[in-house]
Parts: structure tokens; C-alpha cells; sequence
């Protein structure tokens, strides 16, 4: 016995070709779905880093933020669960999401001063620079 492809369900389009996708699923992929890495931006300023992870779906609470090691550890999970019941049918529909990122920290932040939000989807990190990192005005020498 071996699993085949088929073409056409027998309870018609009550599911999506986005949720089941017959060659993802073939294909190594998941029929449940995808698990992917946040999109991330890094910048740079004089004073700190700024770390912006879009992270819809979440509450602050899905979060487990930490540090070890050097390393800026980002998990979050969640699960959903909706059950609609009716006199001839019953449905319930479930969802679960995660992803783990971890961040080498450079020698030069300070790592007790991290602070983070989350608002709008988007989880955000100041991290600040170690005094002796930060850059500063040259100074300037007079000649006599």
C-alpha cells in the first residue's frame, strides 16, 4: 500500500487550497502549516541597538524573552481553538504557533539594560551600548 495524490475531495471546497496543499504536503511540507522565522531588522545607533521582530498574532504574555551566555533567547508560543456547534454539524478548528531565535550579544552592550515592548505585532528591543563603547566627539588638540 502507498500513499497517492488525489485531485478531488469528496467534501468539496469546505477546505481552502491554501490550508491543503497537496504537493506541500507530498513534498515534506506540513498540511497543518509552515513554521517560519520572524522577519527582523537590526539597527545600529550611537548610543544603542534597536531589534524589531514582527510578531502578529501574539500576546505579550506568548513571550519568553532571556538572556545567557552572551545570547538574546526569543521563544513565543500560542494555540487557538474554535468550536462552533450546531444542531446538524459540529466544527472545530485549531491553530498553533512557535518560533525560538537566538541573538549573539557583541561584547560591547550592556546587557542589564534591555528593554522591551510589544505593540502592534511587532516586538521591539533597546539594548544600550557599554559606556566605553558608545561613540563620542573627538576632541580637539590645540597646537602651541
Amino acid at each position: 500500500m502507498s500513499l497517492m495524490k488525489f485531485n478531488k475531495r469528496p467534501w468539496g471546497n469546505l477546505v481552502s487550497n491554501d490550508f491543503f496543499n497537496n504537493d506541500d504536503f507530498f513534498n515534506g511540507g506540513s498540511w497543518l502549516g509552515k513554521l517560519e522565522e520572524p522577519a527582523m531588522n537590526v539597527k545600529e545607533n550611537d548610543d544603542n541597538f534597536e531589534i524589531e521582530l514582527a510578531a502578529p498574532g501574539y500576546d505579550k504574555k506568548d513571550f519568553n524573552v532571556s538572556i545567557d551566555n552572551g545570547c538574546l533567547n526569543i521563544s513565543a508560543e500560542n494555540s487557538n481553538v474554535k468550536k462552533e456547534e450546531e444542531d446538524n454539524y459540529s466544527r472545530k478548528e485549531f491553530s498553533y504557533t512557535s518560533f525560538q531565535k537566538s541573538l549573539r550579544l557583541p561584547e560591547s552592550v550592556a546587557d542589564d539594560k534591555i528593554k522591551a515592548s510589544y505593540k502592534d505585532g511587532v516586538l521591539k528591543f533597546k539594548i544600550a551600548k557599554k559606556e566605553e563603547a558608545k561613540k563620542h566627539s573627538p576632541k580637539t588638540v590645540e597646537i602651541s
